[in-house]
């Protein structure tokens, strides 16, 4: 017997994820502002792989660009190989526990990085500070209470 699902939680959670990258923060801390996208993201790549793929993923980058004013097609791009990664190795990933599934977030937060920053030399566009690199840190973190968090609204029952 399947469980009753909120359909409202994917569109939310992606608009949130969205917004909680455009939330001005203070100088000192913007260089280690999780990326809630790819977070976001994550989850419902693992867990509704028929909804959110590299279509999805690649559209919600498009849309950040454009909102987050940065090169056009640099988080279309990153999202779209964040996704297709986690959709290849899925079904391993699912069954891990949650600290393992944690480090292998923050693996591919940490490759997200590198092509960033690989971008940003090709293009010739300024690097990214050292502090730049915390941000997976925070993010493999912030894996655990986040997917929580999704399980319990995504899998909350109506009444």
């Amino acid at each position: 017997m399947s469980r009753p699902r909120n359909a409202w939680v994917l569109p939310v959670s992606l608009l949130l994820a969205l917004l909680l990258g455009l939330v001005p923060l203070p100088a000192l801390l913007q260089p280690v502002r999780p990326y809630w996208l790819a977070l976001v993201l994550a989850y419902w790549v693992l867990e509704e792989p028929e909804k959110v793929g590299l279509g999805v993923a690649f559209l919600l980058g498009v849309v950040a660009d454009l909102a987050f004013g940065g090169l056009l097609g640099e988080q279309a791009m990153r999202l779209a190989i964040f996704a297709f990664i986690l959709d290849r190795f899925r079904a391993r990933l699912r069954f891990f526990p949650l600290s393992q599934q944690a480090l292998a977030i923050g693996g591919l937060l940490v490759n997200d990085r590198v092509v960033s920053a690989v971008i940003h030399v090709v293009l010739g566009a300024p690097q990214h500070p050292w502090t730049f690199w915390w941000a997976p840190l925070l993010g493999m973190l912030l894996w655990a209470p986040l997917h929580f968090a999704l399980d319990a609204l995504r899998l909350r029952r109506r009444t």
